[in-house]
């Protein structure tokens, strides 16, 4: 294969060329090959195109740092392909693009399958701090704990070859593409948008899944108007691998009641159609195979998210949340009272708003700026803050360290001796790795 351009992703196809096409995404620090045990049966049927994220897998290291990009690589990529009509089947960030692409891609989307998914991936705070920890320690800490986050404790006990398969596949991520991912997944949220999810989908998720937990598979099933939910006992986050008779059966059914009468340029597509309740015997004892149950879950809306905003006011909301990060707003909102709610309201309209948003400096710059400024004035306290906030905005603490050497000259050595006891302390509790 040809070296993959920006705009498109690294893919490969199985089953038959006239069959329908089935798209299968991976999981965030996984390659294609997280299928592999689902591709002897599906490509019976269907024409299975799987992709890599880039810098996943040898994939070319272009990142992408927001979900609707990579969707948007994915779609050039099918163009390229002659594929028009698709069903598609995704695992958590590889749920969230299939999600992406039936909101603002619907007519090319048959049925969807959002797997170990949510409408928003825990918080923007901890994708970010996980960026912040890769960027100081490479991925080896993110890739040893990436078993303990995939799989229940006994399935990695009685198989270490796949614990170590997995491991290896983290390690040899572009760390790049992979903190791209993670501020993809920090920005991520539809659960305003789902009722607007218009294909039969089913939401799969393990009972056991502490990344995308049942709850959320909940959430999904409640917002999007024609959606099932299968819920696989003894399974954690990385369904596929962990129980793969179990998820294959209910992908088979699911897609499979979708009729085959769309075409594409040279190619079938699945048309959609409203698909059938899954079901399955109970859950066998735990030393035999855990056989999928499926239910439907309560009908309701998912949370709606405040708008009516005026634009400068909300940019500086999106702007401040995402440097400063969701715990640090939420905790000086819920503080304000009737005297200082106006200073919060101008420096969130001014400072973040207006300010931090001017496109001639980038947020790297802004960072360093701003602890060069806070170092002059002896504000420690807004130091320790932005040193937090430098750190997501992408400077290392090598990077870090040469600002404060650089104020040194030029603002005094007891300011910046001040000022390094202040951010060795914050870059110690920022880049400490997980586990």
């Amino acid at each position: 294969m040809s070296e993959t351009p920006k705009s498109t992703l690294q893919y490969r196809f199985d089953g038959p060329e006239d069959a329908p096409v089935l798209i299968l995404g991976a999981s965030l620090g996984t390659t294609w090959h997280m299928w592999d045990r689902q591709v002897p049966e599906l490509s019976r049927r269907w024409r299975v195109l799987r992709y890599d994220l880039p810098g996943h897998g040898g994939a070319p290291a272009h990142p992408a740092s927001a979900i609707g990009d990579l969707a948007d690589r994915l779609i050039a990529t099918l163009d390229q392909l002659g594929i028009d009509q698709f069903s598609y089947a995704g695992c958590a960030i590889g749920g969230a693009i299939g999600a992406d692409l039936a909101l603002r891609h619907p007519h090319r989307v048959a049925s969807l399958a959002l797997v170990s998914s949510s409408p928003r991936f825990g918080t923007a705070d901890a994708w970010r701090q996980r960026g912040v920890v890769i960027r100081t320690n490479g991925l080896d800490p993110i890739a040893r704990t990436a078993p303990e986050r995939w799989f229940t404790a006994g399935f990695a006990t009685a198989q270490p070859a796949i614990v170590e398969w997995s491991v290896q596949m983290v390690r040899t991520t572009d760390p790049g593409c992979y903190i791209a991912a993670c501020e993809a997944l920090a920005a991520f949220d539809i659960r305003s948008q789902l009722g607007h999810i218009g294909v039969p989908t089913l939401v799969l998720v393990g009972a056991d899944d502490q990344v995308a937990p049942p709850a959320d598979a909940r959430v999904l099933v409640a917002g999007i108007p024609d959606a099932r939910l299968a819920l696989v006992p003894g399974t954690a986050h990385l369904a596929p691998v962990e129980q793969p008779s179990a998820v294959t059966d209910l992908l088979v059914r699911h897609f499979a009641s979708s009729s085959h009468s769309t075409h594409t340029t040279g190619m079938t597509a699945i048309a959609a159609a409203a698909p059938k309740p899954v079901l399955a015997p109970p859950p066998a004892p735990v030393s035999a195979p855990v056989a999928p149950i499926a239910e439907i879950a309560p009908a309701g809306q998912p949370a709606q998210v405040p708008t009516g905003e005026p634009d400068h006011r909300a940019r500086g909301t999106k702007v401040r949340r995402e440097v400063l990060g969701d715990a640090y707003v939420d905790a000086a909102e819920a503080v304000a009272d009737e005297f200082s709610a106006d200073f919060q309201d101008f420096v969130t309209r001014y400072a973040w708003g207006e300010v931090w948003a001017r496109p001639a400096l980038d947020r790297h710059a802004r960072s360093v700026v701003t602890l060069t400024a806070l170092t002059a004035g002896g504000h420690l306290d807004d130091l320790a803050l932005h040193t937090r906030a430098a750190l997501r905005n992408g400077l290392t603490p090598a990077e870090i360290r040469e600002v404060l050497m650089h104020t040194a000259v030029y603002c005094g050595v007891p300011a910046a001796n001040a000022a390094f006891a202040v951010a060795q302390r914050v870059i110690q509790e920022e880049t400490r790795p997980e586990g």
